[in-house]
């Protein structure tokens, strides 16, 4: 459990390797928790390269609310879950982000206020936008995140329009890095035609997580 206040506290799950090379503090998308299979597949799979990582629920999501919470109390959950982390790995390089409303929920909170000892965020699917609805509004607070950022973006992202996206990564300069995945929708599902499966894709997205944080944890 990863304690929110004296009388409150959220489900989290730590998977560590042998001897951590870093830390990912992985927060859940809006639909689904952190038991989700596309969470703990990554989680896994991060955890084999010899990454920790630590996955937690939001609290409307421990509630069994359908609705999101707002930014103030999912943005402490995200501080809490942090601290958590470096409690139990000191010394190891922190990052932190999420799948797709947890991992803008993670950049509000750095950029309202640096999430102590974290490194870098790792965003998997940026919602950069609602469906059909082609804007940059929500990542303008990104200018005020000063670590490097990793945005892993599918081709068929419907709350990411490509263009957009590399727009948007291209102003923030060397902070951020985009790594686009062919063929993968908002879920990083990929299509036959494509001539590859999902499995594939996570190992991809594993890979390049895993690679991005060993050169930021190198300086």
């Amino acid at each position: 459990m990863v304690p929110l206040s004296e009388d409150a506290a959220v489900s989290a799950l730590l998977d560590v390797p042998d001897d951590p090379q870093a830390c990912y503090v992985f927060a859940h998308g809006a639909g689904a928790g952190m038991h989700h299979s596309f969470m703990a597949e990554i989680a896994r799979g991060l955890a084999r390269r010899g990454v920790a990582v630590l996955r937690y629920q939001f609290p409307y999501m421990e509630q069994g609310s359908k609705r999101p919470d707002s930014p103030k109390v999912a943005h402490a959950a995200i501080r809490q879950a942090a601290a958590f982390a470096a409690r139990r790995l000191p010394d190891v390089p922190l990052f932190a982000g999420g799948k797709s409303y947890g991992g803008r929920m993670s950049s509000q909170a750095q950029a309202a206020e640096p999430l102590p000892g974290v490194r870098g965020l790792v965003f998997v699917g940026f919602p950069l936008h609602a469906a059909g609805q082609p804007s940059t509004d929500r990542a303008a607070h990104l200018d005020a995140v000063q670590l490097p950022m990793l945005f892993l973006q599918g081709t068929r992202d419907a709350l990411a329009d490509l263009a957009l996206i590399r727009d948007t990564t291209g102003a923030l300069g060397e902070r951020a890095t985009l790594h686009v995945v062919e063929g993968a929708d908002h879920s990083f599902h990929v299509l036959a035609k494509f001539g590859r499966t999902d499995t594939q894709v996570r190992e991809e997205l594993v890979d390049t997580m895993h690679g991005w944080m060993m050169r930021v944890a190198a300086g």
